[in-house]
Formats: C-alpha cells, sequence, structure tokens
C-alpha cells in the first residue's frame, strides 16, 4: 500500500476528529510570546473554533494522532471493525502542522485525540512526546486539550497534565450497562478512577509548598468529558443525572454531548431515538440551566426527554404558569433566573438598577431581556400581562407551526 501525503492524512485524521466535542479552551492559562520569546498564544482571535479565557474566539487545530484503533466499540466510526480508511501521524508531523498552522495565522491552539494503538500506554506516551516537544523544542505557548486516555499508566497521565492546558478523558455512555454492552472493552470504573486522579493532581497542583512555593502546574484549564447521547435508549433526564453528578465527583469545567448518528456501514443496530442535532443542543441548553439557573434535573426534566419545541427553560415557564408572572422590583434573584428571556447577566442588571428606581417594561431590553419570552412572565412598571400567562395558546406563539410532512 503506496504511503499516504501529509496532506491527505490531514484530510483524513482532521475529518475523524470531528467526532470530538471536547475542545473548548475557556479557563486556559494565560500566555503569550509578545516579550519575543517563544512561539504563540493561549489566547487570541480566531479549522475548530473555541473560547479564550478572556471570551474571544480562537481557533484550534483539531486532529486525531490516529483512527487505528484495537477496539471495537459499535458506535465508534473509527472502531476496528469498520470500514474506513486509515492514517496515522507521527509524533513529529503533528508538531510541524501545529507550528506551521499557527504561523500562518490559521489556529492558535491545538486539540489533539486518538484512536488506540498497540496500547493505551504506547498511545498516551506519543501523545504526551507532542506535547511536550511543541512546548520545550518549539517553545509553543498556546492552548494545548490532550484527549487522554483512562487506561494509560498514572505517570503518563501526569506528564500530560505538566505539558496541556486541559485534559479530557470520554465516560463515553450515560450508564455502566450501556459501555457494557457497547464498548466492552473499556472499563467505567477505570474511566471514573482516572477522572478521580486527574482531579486530585489538579487540587495539589493548587497547594503550596512548605517554602511558600507553588507547586508544578497541572492541566490549569481543568478537566471534561463527553457523553456521546442517542446511541443507547436513555433518557435525558438519566443523562443530565450523570452530567451533575459528574461535575459534583470531578469539578469538570465541562460536560460535551455528542449527537450519535448510524454509521452507514454498521453490522450492529442502534436505536436513533430523535433528531440527534437538536437533541444535542436541548440538552447543552438543559446543562446551562443546571450549572447557573439554580434548576435541578428534576425540574428541567420531569418528563424523562426535554421539549424538542421550545427551550427548556421556557418549557418549565409554561408548565409552571402557577409562578407566574413575576414582579420585576420585588422578586428574589433565584425567581428571576426562571423568567424566560432573561440571562443571568440581565438579572444582575436588574438587581442592580431597582435598588436607585422603579424598573419600567422598556427598561428591560436596554438590560439585555428577550422581551418576546419575557413578556407573558413578568409584571413591571408600565406593563402587565393580563390574561396572557394563562392563555391556552400561549405555547403556540414560542412552538413552531405544524408541518406538513411531503409523501414524496
Amino acid at each position: 500500500m503506496p504511503a499516504l501525503s501529509l496532506t491527505r492524512k490531514l484530510e483524513i485524521l482532521s475529518d475523524a476528529a470531528k467526532y470530538d466535542a471536547s475542545c473548548a479552551s475557556s479557563g486556559g492559562e494565560r500566555r503569550n510570546s509578545r516579550d519575543g520569546k517563544g512561539l504563540g498564544s493561549s489566547g487570541g482571535s480566531g479549522i475548530c473554533h473555541a473560547y479564550a479565557p478572556d471570551g474571544r474566539c480562537i481557533s484550534l487545530l483539531k486532529i486525531l494522532m490516529t483512527n487505528f484503533c484495537i477496539y471495537d466499540c459499535a458506535y465508534c466510526v473509527n472502531r476496528a471493525s469498520s470500514h474506513v480508511e486509515r492514517a496515522r501521524f507521527s509524533a513529529d508531523e503533528v508538531v510541524k502542522l501545529t507550528i506551521e498552522f499557527y504561523r500562518r495565522n490559521y489556529i492558535e491552539g491545538l486539540f489533539l485525540s486518538s484512536g488506540i494503538i498497540r496500547s493505551p500506554d504506547d498511545t498516551m506516551a506519543d501523545m504526551v512526546r507532542i506535547a511536550r516537544t511543541l512546548r520545550e523544542r518549539e517553545n509553543f505557548r498556546g492552548y494545548i486539550h490532550l484527549k487522554t486516555i483512562p487506561d494509560a499508566a498514572p505517570e503518563l497521565i501526569e506528564a500530560a497534565g505538566k505539558w496541556a492546558d486541559r485534559l479530557s478523558i470520554n465516560v463515553e455512555l450515560p450508564t455502566e450497562t450501556a459501555l457494557a454492552k457497547l464498548a466492552p472493552e473499556k472499563d467505567a470504573q477505570g474511566i471514573r478512577r482516572s477522572m478521580g486522579e486527574v482531579r486530585l493532581r489538579r487540587e495539589a497542583s493548587r497547594e503550596t509548598t512548605y517554602r511558600g512555593r507553588r507547586k508544578a502546574r497541572f492541566a490549569p484549564a481543568g478537566q471534561s468529558t463527553q457523553v456521546i447521547v442517542g446511541a443507547d435508549s436513555s433518557d435525558d433526564k438519566a443523562i443530565l443525572t450523570q452530567s451533575s453528578n459528574l461535575y459534583a465527583s470531578y469539578a469538570l469545567s465541562r460536560v460535551y454531548y455528542s449527537a450519535f448518528s448510524p454509521i452507514p456501514d454498521s453490522s450492529r443496530s442502534l436505536p436513533l431515538i430523535r433528531p440527534p442535532l437538536l437533541r444535542e443542543h436541548r440538552l447543552y441548553q438543559a446543562d446551562w440551566l443546571l450549572r447557573f439557573y439554580g434548576f435541578d434535573v428534576g425540574e428541567v426534566a420531569s418528563k424523562g426527554m426535554l421539549d424538542l419545541d421550545v427551550d427548556p427553560k421556557l418549557a418549565w415557564a409554561l408548565d409552571n404558569r402557577g409562578a407566574f408572572p413575576v414582579d420585576v422590583n420585588r422578586a428574589p434573584r433565584e425567581m428571576l433566573l426562571r423568567v424566560p428571556g432573561f440571562g443571568t447577566k440581565t438579572v444582575g442588571r436588574l438587581l442592580a438598577a431597582r435598588r436607585h428606581r422603579t424598573v419600567r417594561y422598556e427598561d428591560l431590553t436596554a438590560m439585555g431581556a428577550v422581551m418576546k419570552h419575557a413578556a407573558p412572565f413578568i409584571t413591571a412598571a408600565g406593563w402587565s400581562p393580563r390574561g396572557l400567562t394563562d392563555a391556552a395558546a400561549l405555547r403556540a406563539r414560542f412552538a413552531p407551526p405544524p408541518e406538513q410532512l411531503s409523501l414524496f
């Protein structure tokens, strides 16, 4: 078989990396090369888009080191039995691509994942070698995210955290039962154990020595994980419950949801439950409510599955109309955060303004409120929804109109 060119490898392995979702760079350590030393920066303006610590959009080179894999996970396009074109980068090729793409101003960092070749230790050692070469030989100061392998030796995970900004270890599926059925070569307990070790090392790295010195850095942007949605029969409530437990247990910076779509050449029958990308989008919205708005899983997913027609916050408000309308000049912060169309920044501005004056309806738009959603659920100086809150047709104002399906 003729050797593949570097360009062809890049085409194959960048396309194969699209199934890895954990690529946001928020929370990373601020580094740059403005002092004339080194190359790259971990923040800047912008392949794969992510966000720098200050909120600016940056671009990452997002690739697999290889799509060869010794595992045969039923949901993975790169599984051992899949008939896909295979390729593999050497460590020096990944380093070269990263540096050359940076010099052309295409990227500000690297997101690197890989199939498992030979063994987890061999694969993880190659990924660590890439990160170390970029940092030491090339003096690269850009953002690096490594998708680590839970079965790899602890010393390799420790080395990965030394050179990378963020580590991620995928829990893969919502339940241990699903993982055992669809990815029997992977160990749920081993994955959890590795995630716990990463958390402990991160916490230890933030402590100081008895002489007051900081310990060596370890994955300063934290760790994240990825859950595949739709490859098994788990409902949204089960998925969000798992996510809440993961945030609490491992101090994750983010849980990413990856919509599963059936693989054309799959010899196994996997259920496709709902429109995958829309379901993924609703899960992200619900995840945000759990993390920043004071909701719990039982509230946003009380029916098991999230409503696809309206966002989870609006769905909750429609199901709990007895809690509305809310007086924006008197309601506590916790209730204001539950008003559709009010974000955390809007609520902060509203609370600050009402300390000094009465907030009027027309003030809310300037504060960032989406009044199309908020109006039926609030009262303010100059505004009352009257019977709109309890109107039978209120849901129809927000849900998309019915669509006649074509027979041809």
